[in-house]
């Protein structure tokens, strides 16, 4: 058992800050690396040290595995932590760390091999009885085969790289006549994306809910579930919107669905924070489909719900020390949402937007959380993914935490840029959330660009008229001429009021 000193976050932005706060608490002093383009980041002011590891992109900084090993050997660091995104699933970094000598707060390189693979994660998990999507088990290449198979299992079915995710080498298809053309292009955009062109078949489940369940194993053989969150408010494959619990799991099925996650992990000998995820149908079957062998963006809601801190008992798991709780002293308390504060148009498909933040003003006040890495004045750099912020709320129940949630939105300041915020609220104020009653196809179906504009408040001129002209006429002294209504003063207040 090693006691952690110092650490490396091998990160950027939010998640960095994030990590450190919770190092900080623990009294481990804390190094940050930054890009060129991160010079007067919020997390490099916040670390104990920080090193310029290169250039503007990822794959001159971030990315530099070498480089950050360097950094690790000159400053005498114990740990690396990899956040989420760049190395933080890459088993080859992960194993050149534990050969340097330093700890990896995640899981064995093995094990994110393992389930890096999709296939290989579903041919290790099959003899733990985990319901999986009817498909191939191996990947295909041959076209005619892969037709029959996908004639068994029966249109439409989905076209998925083994590698992949976030949508890349994807492919619904509807009939066997497209079949041969959506297949070339899948293993196309596979190779291209991941260097690796491996492909499979599943059954294409149309509207699913996207459910996954945080796990936590340590060195010596526990593992525990959190229980679950919902993912199922995204947009192209990536999501926006999360909760815990999910508003539609009974009792059982969580149980049920919490089993089954812990056995995905006790499949690869996991150690550490990850998250196995499900897709559930109309029908409330589950079927396992992947597991993130890292922290999540998400986590905030787990750790709300649970009120652990995810990153503390990372740090204490690579420390070798034992879980402090059993699955039986775990217990779902209130309920919490997570809106991804993106720098982009929701408006205009979603498209990412960069500028400085000539506003920020962060909501505040009970059941509020808010895990940024930017401040009013600072540019939103393109090189990277546009997160701004997570904002997060928590209540003693599902209503109270959308209330909150409501309130936040409307508290939280950002010009400049467009953001997710006014989507976020179209969300969340829909009967289709509200109710419960969504799944992953949400966008598709409630939302379009119009949504977003204020109801027509019908009368509101004529009102902000007439008052403005009373107070003309009171104002005026007898048998003086009438003077033109300043519409500017109109205008602002009926926008305030539309607010």
């Amino acid at each position: 058992m090693k006691k952690i000193k110092k650490l490396l976050v091998a990160n950027r932005g939010e998640i960095a800050l994030r990590v450190m706060r919770s190092a900080k608490e623990m009294g481990i002093r804390t190094v940050a690396i930054y890009s060129e383009a991160d010079r007067n980041a919020l997390h490099v002011r916040y670390a104990d040290e920080a090193v310029c590891v290169g250039g503007p992109k990822s794959s001159e900084s971030y990315l530099r595995g070498d480089v950050i090993l360097d950094v690790c050997r000159q400053l005498q660091v114990d740990a690396i932590h990899p956040g989420y995104g760049f190395l933080s699933e890459n088993a080859v970094f992960a194993r050149q760390v534990q050969e340097a000598g330093f700890i990896f707060i995640g899981p064995s390189p093995e094990a994110i091999e393992l389930m890096g693979s999709k296939l290989a994660a579903k041919a290790a998990v099959a003899k733990y009885h985990i319901p999986m999507v009817p498909g191939t088990e191996e990947a295909i290449s041959d076209v005619e085969e892969a037709k029959k198979i996908a004639r068994q299992v029966g249109f439409p079915i989905l076209i998925k790289a083994s590698a992949g995710g976030g949508g890349k080498g994807m492919r619904v298809v509807e009939s066997v006549d497209l079949f041969e053309e959506q297949m070339k292009m899948a293993i196309s955009e596979a190779t291209s994306a991941f260097g690796d062109g491996s492909v499979f078949i599943e059954k294409y489940i149309g509207s699913p809910r996207h459910i996954e369940i945080q796990v936590l194993g340590d060195t010596h053989g526990n593992i525990v579930h959190l229980f679950e969150r919902e993912c199922s408010i995204q947009r192209r494959h990536q999501k926006v919107i999360e909760e815990a619990p999910s508003a539609v799991l009974t009792p059982a099925l969580r149980e049920e669905m919490g089993r089954c996650a812990v056995s995905v992990a006790k499949a690869c000998d996991y150690v550490g924070a990850g998250t196995v995820e499900f897709l559930l149908d109309e029908h409330m079957n589950f079927y396992f489909l992947e597991m993130n062998t890292r922290l999540q963006v998400e986590h905030p809601v787990s750790e709300q719900i649970t009120g652990l801190d995810l990153v503390k008992e990372q740090i204490h798991i690579a420390e070798g020390k034992t879980l402090p709780f059993s699955q039986e002293q775990l217990q779902i308390n209130g309920h919490a949402l997570e809106l991804r504060v993106y720098a982009e148009d929701p408006a205009n498909n979603f498209l990412p937007d960069i500028g400085r933040l000539q506003t920020y003003k962060r909501p505040q006040g009970l059941g509020v959380r808010v895990d940024d890495g930017f401040e009013q004045g600072m540019e939103i750099p393109i090189y990277y993914d546009p997160m701004i912020a997570k904002l997060v709320t928590f209540g003693k129940d599902r209503k109270e935490a959308i209330e909150k949630m409501l309130r936040a939105i409307d508290e939280y300041e950002i010009t400049g840029i467009q953001t997710t915020l006014p989507f976020g609220k179209f969300v969340l104020q829909h009967e289709a959330f509200v109710s419960g009653k969504f799944d992953t196809k949400f966008i598709e179906r409630y939302f379009t660009p119009e949504s977003l504009q204020p109801a027509e408040d019908t009368g509101a001129d004529e009102i902000a008229a007439a008052l403005a002209a009373m107070l003309q006429t009171r104002a005026r002294p007898s048998g003086a001429a009438a003077e033109p209504i300043a519409t500017a003063s109109v205008s602002n207040w009926r926008k305030n009021r539309l607010r």
